[in-house]
């Protein structure tokens, strides 16, 4: 039977907002003759049965782990909109741990096929040909889509810098009703009192400047209770580690604080954490001072929450000296209908709380822009753009210590340019708007894409790409574990991670990048990128930089790729050239000039001759080039860390 014709509702549900996988789907199924109705990432149950009256399958998308908790109405629904029609799918990372027997519960709420593990396009293709092979399409009008979802919020236009005083106590009144835990944070003196004899992240990051310590090492971890978050601190700082974090639960993330509430209450009676992280605004202002007292060393809280102003109060009250995220790598990436102006104005409220601090009390806190954004094939000139401009947006509510994020990309000579780049770029253009003395710092991830499964292969990736860090001069680290790719880390795991972590920076250390101009040529191309879309960025707001980000994401001028985002065009497409490096396989409408312009396409080029060379098909369709690009790595289809790019060195 002809598939063409065949309507496909495909979303993600819950709080997680993976949007690569999707993306990737989307055009795979649309391209071999599907009809998708795509409602995105973080899309609401009941949006997925509306939309199901005139389709003949549901695929649904769940990645943090707290499937069963986001469709525990499904049974409801299915009895109240009689959904005998489409065939239901259900895919990704649906509980916490390996997800072995975990497709009877969810095939016995009314689901057709689940998938606990990955499954690749061709295999989903497949199984489609063979579920549709007897099955007519869905009658439609041919007018558009099947479902049309809700409309957007209006704009809003952002608040000038900085924000007025008498705004900000206003919203500050509002943020700390949110929450029963809020007003444990009122004080901005007793705050502050205390964040006064707290160790400062910005005075360690500092040591790292001067030479006196090399880059900083910085786990993940995040459990449900306070005496076990205690006891994996104590563990990390036991083996070495300097600065800690709290990795935030996705239903905080959401500002879901009463199932937030839920999940403490589940972990304290299953004596396990059943959430992916640590409720910090639910846990309140004494028990994080109980934890920063016992650990006694610099704390940051990482989130990627929707609205953070709840988060940065209590965060630091509790004695948090960092707080990450920023309006651009903390939106787009993540959430599908969130504007650009309405994030902004929630960051502008913890950078304008951050200045304060500096202002009124002489405490200078960190604030860090996740440059990681979809993690997956972004070209460093993005990366660093964002946080750049996070930067500025900070520095104008009186920030004065910021630190830039990007993740590797696995072209080791890339990685070390980017980092070089991204340290300068960020120093002068805060010092040509004025601010020459804000600390910059440099945070570098290691590989945030999917990783090999294979033990040996994870283990080589770690050490290798911290000796990547140590060549790139990073100020600090943030480090992923051996088993990311087979379930949640355990505190051996962590362990393991941070002295392979510590073993390749020590090895770094003892050696000299000697490919310099080959580091130097990429460090040219990613400023001359990296500066054409910062003037675009101020060209587009006449000179206001929160005017001009709003615009140029309306305009295509800043993108990014893979987001689940309504607010970008999307038209920005990404893939590895002949020797790796991460390039634009479709510029869009970013503002590059022809030269620009045709370095990439000549690139990728190339890459497509090596391709039909070696006799390969998937030069023919960009998802399936994409898809081999995306894979690469968990695949496993390399030989050792880093796959490519190396960076020759001398002792």
């Amino acid at each position: 039977m002809n598939r063409r014709g065949h309507t496909i509702v495909l979303g993600g549900i819950g709080g997680d907002a993976h949007s690569v996988g999707l993306t990737l789907l989307r055009q795979a199924l649309a391209q071999n003759g599907y009809r998708v109705v795509f409602l995105g990432t973080q899309t609401p149950l009941e949006e997925f049965f509306e939309a199901a009256v005139a389709a003949n399958a549901v695929m649904i998308s769940s990645q943090d782990g707290h499937a069963a908790y986001y469709l525990r109405d499904f049974r409801d629904l299915m009895s109240r909109y009689r959904s005998a029609g489409p065939r239901w799918y259900l895919g990704g990372n649906l509980v916490l741990g390996d997800g072995i027997g975990g497709e009877e519960r969810f095939l016995a709420m009314g689901f057709d096929r689940v998938f606990t593990k990955f499954v690749d396009l061709a295999t989903v293709l497949d199984l489609l040909e063979r579920d549709f092979h007897a099955v007519e399409p869905v009658r439609t009008d041919g007018a558009g889509p099947a479902w049309t979802p809700a409309p957007l919020n209006t704009r809003v236009d952002p608040y000038a810098a900085p924000l007025d005083l008498e705004i900000f106590e206003t919203q500050r009144r509002e943020v700390l009703a949110g929450w029963s835990t809020g007003r444990q944070a009122a004080s901005l003196e007793e705050n502050a009192e205390y964040l006064a004899g707290r160790p400062s992240f910005a005075a360690l990051q500092a040591r790292v400047h001067a030479g006196q310590l090399g880059t900083l090492i910085q786990p993940r971890s995040g459990v449900a209770r306070v005496d076990d978050q205690i006891r994996l601190f104590e563990l990390f700082k036991a083996a070495g580690v300097r600065v800690l974090s709290y990795q935030v639960d996705s239903l905080t993330r959401n500002n879901d604080y009463a199932g937030a509430q839920e999940g403490i209450r589940e972990s304290r009676r299953l004596r396990e954490s059943t959430l992916n992280g640590f409720p910090v605004i639910n846990h309140g202002v004494p028990e994080l001072r109980r934890v920063s007292a016992a650990v006694g060393v610099p704390l940051q809280t990482r989130h990627s929450t929707r609205d953070p102003r709840l988060l940065a109060e209590i965060s630091y009250a509790g004695g948090v000296t960092s707080f990450e995220g920023g309006s651009i790598c903390y939106n787009l990436p993540y959430f599908k209908n969130y504007p650009v102006d309405r994030a902004i104005r929630a960051w502008q409220y913890v950078d304008r709380l951050t200045g304060l601090y500096a202002e009124r009390f002489g405490i200078t806190l960190d604030r860090e822009f996740f440059g990681v954004l979809t993690a997956t094939l972004i070209p460093p000139s993005l990366a660093i753009v964002t946080s750049v401009l996070e930067a500025v947006l900070a520095v104008e509510q009186g920030v004065r210590c910021v630190s830039l994020g990007y993740a590797e990309q696995g072209h080791q000579i890339q990685d070390i340019a980017a980092i070089r780049t991204m340290a300068a770029l960020g120093r002068d253009v805060l010092a040509r708007l004025g601010y020459p003395h804000v600390q910059v710092s440099t945070v570098f991830h290691q590989y945030m894409a999917a990783f090999p499964q294979e033990p040996a292969k994870a283990r080589d990736l770690i050490l290798h790409s911290a000796v990547t860090a140590g060549l790139a001069g990073a100020t600090r680290m943030l480090i992923k574990t051996p088993v990311e790719a087979v379930r949640i880390p355990s505190a051996e795991d962590n362990l393991e991670a941070i002295s392979l972590v510590s073993l390749g920076l020590a090895t770094a250390g003892s050696l000299a990048p000697r490919d310099l101009e080959r580091v130097r040529d990429e460090e040219r191309v990613i400023r001359e990128e990296a500066e054409a879309l910062l003037e675009s960025v101020i060209f587009c707001g006449g000179g206001d930089v929160a005017t001009g980000i709003v615009k140029a994401f309306e305009q295509g001028c800043l993108d990014i790729p893979f987001s689940p985002s309504l607010f970008t065009q999307g038209k920005v497409l990404t893939a590895r050239d002949a020797e790796g490096a991460v390039r634009y396989l479709d510029c869009g409408n970013l503002p590059f000039g022809r030269e620009l312009r045709q370095f990439h396409a000549d690139r990728m080029q190339q890459r497509r001759a090596v391709l039909r060379d070696i006799g390969e098909r998937r030069e023919r369709q960009n998802y399936l080039f994409v898809e081999h690009d995306v894979l690469q790595v968990p695949r496993e289809q390399y030989e050792s860390w880093p796959p490519f790019g190396r960076c020759e060195t001398n002792p």
